[in-house]
């Protein structure tokens, strides 16, 4: 009898760790605990995110980033930059490596299935980005020819659905997409407007084509599920903090980002 109860005994308390441990799975418990956030970001992506001459980290998403830590812990400087690449951004966040990403990240329904998205901060939209002497104005005339996008960027989507029978070269990342359009390797180059500007800005041999092709919502990403939650929330409340102060419009234009 007495073993028989010894052992109900032991049954209810590894039940009740189990539930106790589930229910404090909390990212936001987590990283106020830790002192600091994690953040994935772009370290090729100027004005969003990329080095300066000494080799810091510089950017909107940069920014928005030190905001959301001077929200959590009052301090802008908590915050620990990780950088990612397009390809590679996802599977760092899911796989534990960062909090979450401010990584010029659209929102779409199939990322989504993979990862929970706060509100949107800013809305990007796609271009093509041709040499000045080419004689191309429009997405379809890139039938048969050769487009350069970056590898888990929307942009591949774009050229499908515009341009059905144009080749796609992708590339790891934006600067190795945009050297290789200056060499000639392609035709074009289609990426959100936004990084495209900062490339053509001091380059009078390429040209930004008119028509967009997309409206990218740029969104900061988390890991799915609850244990977001929190985070989630927080974040939130920091962009519409941002927006109704004007601090979010501030810094647009700090960046050359606002429209």
């Amino acid at each position: 009898m007495i073993k028989k109860l010894l052992c109900i005994f032991v049954f209810i308390c590894l039940f009740l760790c189990g539930c106790t441990s589930a229910d404090n799975k909390n990212d936001f418990k987590t990283i106020k605990k830790r002192g600091r956030i994690i953040v994935g970001v772009r370290s090729d992506t100027r004005p969003f995110g990329y080095r300066d001459a000494r080799g810091n980290l510089q950017g909107f998403d940069i920014d928005l980033a030190k905001a959301i830590a001077k929200h959590i812990f009052a301090d802008s400087n908590a915050v620990e930059f990780v950088p990612v690449t397009a390809s590679n951004r996802l599977t760092t966040l899911t796989s534990g490596n960062v909090d979450i990403l401010i990584a010029t990240m659209s929102i779409t329904d199939q990322r989504r299935l993979i990862v929970d998205f706060s509100k949107p901060y800013y809305m990007a939209g796609q271009a093509i980005l041709v040499k000045n002497r080419q004689n191309i104005a429009t997405i379809k005339q890139l039938n048969g020819k050769k487009i350069i996008i970056v590898y888990g960027s929307t942009g591949e989507m774009s050229v499908r659905l515009n341009a059905p029978e144009a080749i796609i070269r992708g590339y790891k990342d934006y600067d190795l997409a945009y050297k290789a359009l200056k060499r000639g390797d392609a035709d074009a180059m289609i990426a959100d407007d936004t990084i495209l500007y900062n490339l053509a800005l001091d380059d009078p041999s390429v040209k930004i084509l008119k028509k967009r092709f997309s409206k990218e919502p740029y969104a900061v990403a988390f890991r799915k599920g609850d244990a977001s939650n929190q985070l989630k929330d927080s974040v939130n409340f920091t962009i519409d903090f941002l927006e109704h102060s004007g601090q979010l419009r501030v810094m647009q234009k700090k960046w050359g980002i606002y429209k």
